[in-house]
């Protein structure tokens, strides 16, 4: 069996105001799965980093408000909102509250640097 509690999770930095811990993945899964899921902090006033990946990503809203940015359009989000982001799309999600903007993200095939385009 293999649990993870978020707390204890390294975190890395996305970019300024932004934090990443990467949950699952296939390296912590003997390769098992094919999927990453991370959970992402925004801070207010924030951005994530504006990247194009090849591979789909969904964003499941856990906590605050912000706007997502997929290509040309924009759409605001909240808590439990959940957001499919196309392969190849330009991306990136805006704090535009007070709090905290907490998501999980899942890319599917799973997250690889290799996988950024931009």
């Amino acid at each position: 069996m293999n649990i993870k509690d978020i707390k204890k999770i390294e975190v890395f930095s996305g970019q300024e105001g932004t934090k990443i811990k990467q949950i699952f993945s296939p390296e912590n899964t003997s390769n098992v799965i094919r999927y990453s899921i991370a959970h992402c902090t925004i801070n207010p006033g924030k951005i994530s980093k504006p990247h194009v990946m090849k591979t789909s990503e969904i964003y499941y809203i856990l906590e605050g408000t912000g706007i997502i940015h997929i290509d040309e359009e924009q759409r605001e989000v909240k808590r439990n909102d959940a957001i499919f982001v196309p392969p190849n799309s330009r991306q990136f999600l805006e704090n535009s509250g007070k709090v905290d903007l907490v998501a999980l993200c899942i890319v599917d095939p799973a997250w690889r640097q290799e996988d950024e385009i931009s």
